[in-house]
């Protein structure tokens, strides 16, 4: 039986000057989780769970903020139960999500392969590959639900990748030695979010969802102990208004663009998962940030954010550098095959080039501070704050994948990466080696959630990247798209109306003194900034 036990305070130094800057909250721990064998938790908390009677929904209003795999597959699975949702999110569109961004695949434990799969190894190649800091129950449940995802998606019309026979395609992905990514060319995320998008706009029009397009949540209202509405202001008018329900649910994903760079749109702000912080909701492992392996470098100092290239591509591409720095500035279609150093082959021999994330991010970085990293070398400064100039890349070469399979074969499974690469960097990938390097692109960590995924706030849920439970210290590839979708079609909707049953709650409207206070801090806020005036932002 796997449990999680409450945390332990750590000890405070009186006169700690960090003590201006936090203050200790109550010990937490999760309460829902069942207390039976781990493979029997997930049924047991759905037979526990109180039930909602389908009269008595409608009566019920559920705000989701976000319309991304885990927001639009909670929207529409709710919409369709027969709640009524209110859905928010700033995209003119809930397609442009940035979940469309994802490129690779899903995971499934379906065992399509015979290879060996089973929902206790993915569970296993996950909290491994999270350095055992993932919390197990929702590891496990999120393992068993994997199969259902790729059926509700083959249902929905999702084309997924197929073989000659018509049977569904799988490849693999870094950290595992089976092969249960399921995916769709390099858009795997943007034919999951049609997908989902496609559930959602038929529950927009039977009535039991309203979208709101262009709105921006920018405050949490919590009144009598409870998350009971948001604060959002329209992106277009600026209007700032109050929206009250029985429940809220975040689902907005993470907050890697604290970082300078990353590979997140540049609307992935995480304000509606820090104002929820702000009004209390714990927030767990802040510090677990996942720096991808393969990303296009930095080119200069000019530019907002940097753009994946899948993980998908370790599966044919061979990761190397010049075993000699003299040759990081030749043609790497000069440099001999003796002179090269396949360094992921070489230390890692069992997994090679798909090892996890964080390990080939490392050895990426080693190569380059070795003096062997190549592409143009760029300006930075070394830990004493001189300044220096390095080459920061190293090559992703698919010579000899084109050797093999041929051109056709590569161009069916990785078709537009290439020509995206093409396009952002002048480089034909056929022809010349990729460059890539790592930069940062998720979050690992969130919002605290227990095993039914509400926060530390009662009524409070959250979803997706937004919450911190399921990826420990490095998110496995393909396993993000794996957990949105499990959050929002089968996992939240099987868990709030435990909390739902207790309702329809007190009325709260904009005379309530928590909508008061809310209302009145945004407008204060937003005067403020306006007020300034200045001329840099």
């Amino acid at each position: 039986m796997t449990t999680t036990a409450p945390a332990k305070k750590a000890a405070v130094k009186t006169g700690d000057p960090a003590l201006a800057f936090y203050r200790l909250g109550a010990d937490i721990s999760d309460s829902k989780a069942p207390d039976v064998d781990i493979e029997k938790m997930w049924k047991t908390r759905q037979f526990q769970a109180k039930l909602v009677n389908p009269s008595n929904r409608r009566k019920l209003t559920v705000i989701i903020v976000g319309t991304g795999l885990a927001g639009g597959a909670a929207a529409a699975t709710l919409g369709e139960a027969g709640y009524n949702v209110l859905n928010f999110c700033y995209q003119d569109s809930p397609r442009r999500a940035h979940s469309i961004a994802a490129q690779g695949g899903i995971n499934a434990a379906k065992n399509y392969r015979n290879d060996n799969d089973s929902t206790q190894r993915l569970f296993y190649d996950t909290v491994k590959g999270g350095d055992y800091r993932s919390r197990e129950t929702n590891v496990y449940r999120l393992a068993e639900v994997s199969a259902n995802i790729i059926d509700q998606c083959v249902a929905q019309g999702v084309p997924f990748a197929r073989e000659y026979g018509g049977l569904l395609d799988t490849r693999s992905f870094g950290g595992v030695q089976v092969q249960r990514t399921f995916y769709a060319r390099g858009q795997t995320g943007q034919q999951l979010l049609i997908g989902a998008y496609q559930a959602l706009e038929r529950q927009i029009a039977a009535g039991t969802v309203t979208m709101y397009s262009r709105h921006e949540m920018v405050e949490l209202i919590v009144a009598d102990g409870k998350a009971r509405g948001i604060v959002t202001r329209n992106m277009v008018t600026g209007a700032v208004e109050s929206w009250f329900a029985d429940a809220v649910v975040l689902a907005t994903g993470g907050y890697s663009n604290l970082f300078y760079l990353s590979t997140n749109a540049m609307g992935c702000n995480v304000t509606a998962g820090w104002r929820a912080h702000r009004k209390g909701a714990y927030f767990g492992n802040p510090c677990y940030t996942q720096i991808h392996p393969t990303c296009i470098p930095v080119h200069g100092e000019t530019q907002s954010k940097l753009t994946l290239m899948s993980e998908s591509l370790r599966n044919d591409g061979r990761i190397w550098v010049p075993k000699k720095a003299e040759d990081c500035t030749t043609d790497p279609r000069q440099v001999p095959e003796a002179d090269r150093d396949y360094y992921l082959e070489r230390i890692y021999p069992a997994f090679g080039n798909l090892v996890p994330r964080d390990i080939a991010s490392r050895q990426a970085k080693n190569m380059c501070d070795e003096g062997r990293g190549v592409g143009p070398a760029i300006a930075e400064k070394d830990l004493d704050g001189n300044p220096r100039e390095v080459r920061r890349g190293v090559y992703l070469d698919f010579s000899d994948a084109i050797g093999r399979l041929g051109k056709k074969t590569i161009e069916a499974r990785y078709g537009n990466l290439f020509d995206m690469y093409l396009q952002i960097t002048g480089e034909n990938p056929y022809e010349v080696p990729m460059r890539i390097y790592p930069a940062v692109h998720y979050a690992m960590g969130g919002l605290w959630v227990d095993y039914d995924l509400q926060s530390s706030i009662t009524g409070l849920y959250v979803c997706g990247e937004a919450n911190f439970s399921d990826h420990g210290a490095n998110r496995l590839g393909a396993s993000a798209l794996m957990q949105g979708l499990a959050d929002g079609y089968f996992v939240l909707p099987n868990t709030i109306n435990d909390y739902l049953s207790t309702g329809p709650f007190p009325k709260v409207d904009a005379t309530h003194p928590a909508a008061v206070e809310a209302l009145d801090s945004v407008k204060g806020r937003i005067d403020k900034l306006l007020s300034i005036k200045g001329n840099r932002s």
